[in-house]
């Protein structure tokens, strides 16, 4: 049997995977000990799959085949990555290049691709872009780092866990900004459901959720990928309609009893990566931060003295002040999460739910943003929420809530 060179490529947070994809194939960038130029790659990374969300946008067809016969853009972000996985599998390739092989991927999906991607590797070269170590596959064989468009190799695997590690110094925060005024949340559970039932065109997707968030609790969401978290997240931001005549209680009053959407918002604080992917306008991580004062993405009217203070309260704990005026588009992806769970955070609301805030970064990132919830955590009164597959190191939640998929919709289970 024919064996190959398989490669780990490690990316710090400020480098593009993007960049380094293109330059790949395009031979600008060689990687020692890798026969890749000219030869026909099979490309997993999220830049391709947003090129079959765009087809299906414009034509009604992704021409990405599933087994579910589904909407490519139905199906959330971990089975979008198996779909693709799946297709390519099919293709004539001469070597596989992944990007993100994991990202948003639950823990039975992320077993799937290892086992898929060791079957590949018996049969074709291998070379995988990462940003978490524990990431990085078990037959990976060679190691190099990607920093200012070079390749550097190393002498062994000892070597790069080495340099790793160095890398991997934590920095430190300061004293998180107080609040311009406390919002104070009603008395008793921030959040309670009973036999919380949600199903869309007779497909059950919720059955019998029962879960209470108090105030100050900290929680982790986990569920396999499809198994309701993001419908779940909308019954407590409000946004979902399903959850008018049940027994969904927020802030205080029953979900249908004469509360707005806005009412509910002014209580929590939300973070989502891909909250600003689409946001074209050029506001400065400045302005960015001083539109969580306003709920809005973005600032959309002149913003007060006191209000501007505040942000640069939060640049300056961030490390950030000097640059106040640059746009949030164009920093590296860990100050993007960091401006952004400080804009969710500016008014210290009762709760703050953050959506996957680790997915997509480097190790010494993640370990940033962990050690700013963390700090979050000990210094405010604030509840948090924490969505994620991941069980993060330095992150341990008071409390988990997991979702099972069922014949009759996910089961919530508290851990």
């Amino acid at each position: 049997m024919a064996s190959f060179t398989h490669i780990a490529i490690y990316l710090p947070h400020q480098e593009s995977s993007n960049e380094l994809i293109k330059s790949l194939l395009e031979g600008k960038l060689l990687v020692p000990g890798a026969d890749i130029f000219e030869k026909k790659a099979a490309v997993f990374s999220a830049g391709i799959l947003d090129n079959f969300l765009q087809e299906e946008f414009l034509h009604g067809k992704s021409g990405l085949n599933n087994e579910y016969d589904r909407p490519l853009h139905s199906f959330s972000s971990g089975e979008q990555k198996k779909a693709l996985l799946n297709h390519l599998l099919f293709g004539k390739a001469n070597f596989f290049l992944l990007d993100e092989l994991y990202d948003h991927v639950d823990m039975q999906g992320q077993a799937i691709i290892l086992a898929t991607m060791k079957m590949i590797a018996e049969t074709k070269p291998v070379i995988q872009l990462v940003r978490r170590q524990k990431d990085i596959l078990p037959f990976i064989q060679t190691y190099y780092w990607y920093q200012d468009n070079e390749i550097t190799s190393f002498d062994s695997a000892l070597a790069f866990h080495e340099h790793l590690a160095d890398h991997l110094k934590q920095n430190s925060f300061r004293l998180i900004p107080r609040a311009l005024k406390t919002i104070q949340a009603p008395a008793g559970p921030l959040v309670q459901m009973k036999q919380l039932c949600v199903s869309y065109e007779e497909r059950p997707i919720l059955d019998q959720i029962n879960w209470t968030i108090q105030t100050g609790e900290c929680w982790q969401l986990k569920g396999p990928n499809g198994s309701g978290k993001s419908t779940l997240l909308s019954m407590i931001t409000g946004d979902n309609p399903k959850g008018y005549g049940q027994e969904l209680y927020l802030f205080g009053k029953k979900k249908g009893t004469g509360e707005t959407v806005w009412e509910i918002k002014q209580y929590i604080g939300y973070f989502n990566p891909i909250m600003i992917q689409h946001f074209s306008r050029l506001d400065s991580i400045e302005l960015m931060i001083v539109s969580g004062c306003m709920d809005s993405i973005g600032v959309y009217i002149k913003p007060s003295e006191m209000q501007l203070r505040l942000a640069k309260e939060w640049l300056d704990y961030l490390g950030l002040l000097s640059l106040k005026n640059k746009p949030i588009q164009f920093l590296p992806a860990a100050q993007q999460r960091m401006v952004l769970i400080a804009r969710a955070m500016v008014k210290h609301p009762p709760l703050l739910i953050l959506d996957e805030p680790t997915s997509g970064l480097d190790d010494a990132s993640a370990a940033l943003v962990i050690g700013m919830i963390e700090q979050i955590r000990k210094e405010t009164k604030t509840a948090v929420l924490f969505v994620s597959h991941q069980q993060e190191k330095g992150f341990e939640p008071d409390k988990t809530f997991e979702l099972t998929p069922c014949a009759t919709g996910s089961i919530g289970t508290i851990v």
